[in-house]
């Protein structure tokens, strides 16, 4: 291949971004398994630990801001937070922003309990990260940052 024709070079990076696709599928799906491996002793779904991460990160959220931030359907999230409610990891406190939709936040067990989530996490992915390099983790996360962005946001009601 010639460094100077275009064509050719599209369609070799297509290929590659088509091998990670490949590779985030499998990657997602294994992920999930083991996080519900993980939290199993403490009755914790994937779906829950994904509500949990959200409010840790980015404080108290309505149902369908978390929705709309994870492209899941905000009745599937309400399904989550109804069970982190009932395990007392997450409460509904008055939005004055909206008076009908409620502000969801953690309780200090939900907390404790995604916190000792991703600590767990971040050892496993010490190990898994123990000859990658900044420059490449950095190259990874533009990549897949700009697939998603490539893909916009999708309609999950």
């Amino acid at each position: 291949m010639k460094e100077t024709d275009p064509d050719l070079l599209s369609e070799e990076l297509t290929d590659r971004l088509t091998e990670v696709f490949d590779l985030v599928g499998p990657l997602y799906r294994r992920t999930h398994r083991k996080v519900e491996q993980d939290m199993s002793a403490e009755g914790l779904s994937a779906g829950v630990r994904a509500v949990l991460s959200l409010l840790r990160e980015h404080g108290p959220l309505t149902v369908p801001q978390m929705g709309r931030a994870q492209a899941l359907s905000r009745q599937f999230l309400q399904r989550m937070v109804n069970d982190a409610a009932a395990r007392g990891l997450v409460q509904s406190v008055p939005n004055p922003a909206h008076k009908r939709s409620s502000l969801i936040r953690l309780t200090e067990q939900g907390q404790a309990a995604i916190t000792a989530v991703i600590d767990r996490e971040r050892a496993v992915l010490r190990q898994a990260g123990g000859d990658l390099t900044e420059t490449e983790i950095d190259a990874c996360l533009r990549v897949l940052s700009r697939l998603l962005e490539v893909m916009g946001d999708v309609d999950v009601e």
